[in-house]
């Protein structure tokens, strides 16, 4: 039974209507100052939280909640403290609508260490944690969107059931540990800080995991993401999409040009760049047909009819691009379960940390952004510049590629692409071996260096004219040598960009 509410928000976003609610179902309403101000405002009559305690606000309102008459009140377990509450004069609290001080967003807009210490709640989180303990006589609202069903199951009830209390404690726990580890993270200061702590919210059950005796589902942690994509086409996305459609997207948006990234089991299988989209899609799919049969493709353009049509007759599995027309829609909607992903923030930037599990752990590091800084000729061999171009696309596609990650590229496409192998040189053959004759006048990218010659002397058969890799192998000196025998022009960046 809920006969008392006290309500202290500093979002008041529909808390005018959830405090008239309470009203005309003659709950006493308690309030601190500025919420209490807006609510007498509005017509309410509210007790104000000083007129409970006997105790003023102190400290420029810093204390004002933190009482054993307010504690008392939520804390106490109905079956068998009310006696002790009752010999002491305080009345129980029954219903808590908190929201806490915005510190994310103070500190996400640059506020000086004092203004940010000044937003950090503790009263909130004081109330919030202890009606979530007690959750089986308090109910706990943290959230406006939670209003309307609050309303609408007291309405029918009379009160609130035991699942929905224990779902929006549920809920209070979950805000209190994400508020505590952004003001960890952020007095930390660093990137990587001492105590890491991952916070996410439920934004998708999977059917199962990559296999389906695994469990899964999809978290958004915060900033931009692919799970952020409208889907407006197709069948539920499983576990192995996501993954694939993260590397699509993020591969098709780091090219300025026309991209398409075709995308099998991880690893890109066909990408390509050019003057227009149509372009693009048509030269990727034929970098490796065979491979793109029930692909997942990032297309960092809107996709028209003209490319829908050139799409239509193949099996893709998603396609996650910045927009679609709807001619493009109509063409394809008769694939049933092609699914389209129309990212609204497609060009955004990458933020956060990557951070992968282990058994017992997890490893955390930058995500792999760094564009080509050196760009070195080290061979006596020098490089046509026309194959400059084509260099930088094959070393921005490598990154995305398994180690050993080789790619072979011609024209603004992949002809041939290695990758996930034990030793670079089986790398090299795989990429040069699909690449077949068309590696002849080729350009070679390497995401790590050549530690022996061998890989250049495959190039150089192959008829490759240019290689761009990191440098750095105690052998370079033999790789370069081994890249002059052949009249290969081989430039080092200085940059690595192993993917495990």
């Amino acid at each position: 039974m809920i006969k008392r509410a006290l309500i202290s928000v500093y979002d008041k976003k529909g808390i005018v209507d959830l405090a008239k609610f309470l009203a005309s179902k003659g709950i006493e309403l308690i309030s601190t100052s500025g919420t209490a101000r807006l609510l007498r405002d509005n017509g309410l009559d509210v007790v104000d939280i000083s007129a409970v305690t006997g105790f003023r606000e102190i400290l420029g309102g810093r204390v004002k909640t933190l009482h054993p008459v307010i504690m008392g009140g939520i804390l106490a377990r109905r079956k068998d403290q009310l006696e002790e509450l009752s010999s002491l004069g305080i009345e129980t609290i029954d219903l808590v609508v908190v929201n806490l001080y915005p510190f994310e967003d103070v500190v996400k807009r640059g506020a000086s260490l004092e203004e940010a210490l000044e937003n950090i709640d503790i009263g909130g989180v004081t109330l919030i944690r202890a009606s979530a303990k007690n959750f089986k006589d308090v109910v706990i609202i943290t959230d406006p969107s939670d209003y309307d069903t609050f309303i609408k199951e007291f309405e029918e009830k009379s009160d609130v059931s035991y699942e929905t209390r224990r779902s929006l404690a549920i809920k209070a726990f979950a805000l209190t540990s994400r508020y505590d580890s952004i003001i960890s993270a952020y007095l930390d200061g660093s990137k990587l800080p001492e105590y890491f702590f991952i916070s996410g919210r439920k934004f998708l059950d999977l059917r199962y995991g990559e296999n389906p005796h695994q469990s899964a589902s999809a978290y958004l942690t915060g900033g931009n993401s692919v799970l952020l994509a409208k889907q407006i086409q197709g069948k539920e996305l499983s576990y192995n999409n996501i993954l694939d459609l993260d590397i699509a997207w993020s591969l098709s948006k780091s090219f300025e040009k026309p991209c398409v990234g075709i995308i099998k089991h991880n690893v890109p299988c066909g990408v390509a760049i050019a003057n227009d989209i149509l372009s693009a899609f048509i030269n990727a799919w034929q970098a490796d047909p065979i491979s793109a049969f029930g692909s997942i493709i990032g297309v960092n353009r809107e996709i028209d009819e003209e490319v829908a049509k050139a799409m239509d007759p193949y099996f893709i599995e998603c396609i996650i691009c910045p927009g679609i027309t709807s001619k493009a829609l109509e063409i394809l909607k008769h694939k049933k379960n092609l699914r389209i992903m129309v990212h609204p923030n497609f060009y955004g930037p990458t933020e956060g940390v990557e951070i992968k599990g282990i058994q017992g752990g997890f490893l955390a590091q930058d995500w792999d952004t760094k564009d080509i800084g050196e760009f070195n000729v080290v061979t006596h061999t020098l490089l046509d510049e026309s194959l400059k171009e084509d260099l930088i696309f094959a070393y921005r596609v490598v990154k995305f590629v398994k180690s050993n990650a080789i790619v072979v590229a011609k024209d603004g496409k992949t002809l041939g692409i290695g990758g996930g192998q034990p030793n670079r040189v089986d790398s090299v053959r795989l990429a040069i071996s699909r690449a077949g004759k068309e590696a002849n006048g080729a350009v070679l990218a390497s995401d790590g260096f050549f530690p022996f010659p061998d890989s250049v002397e495959e190039a150089g058969k192959a008829g490759i004219k240019a290689i761009i890799q990191p440098g750095g192998s105690i052998r370079d000196k033999e790789s370069i040598e081994m890249a002059d025998r052949f009249g290969i022009a081989m430039v080092f960046t200085g940059i690595r960009h192993f993917r495990h």
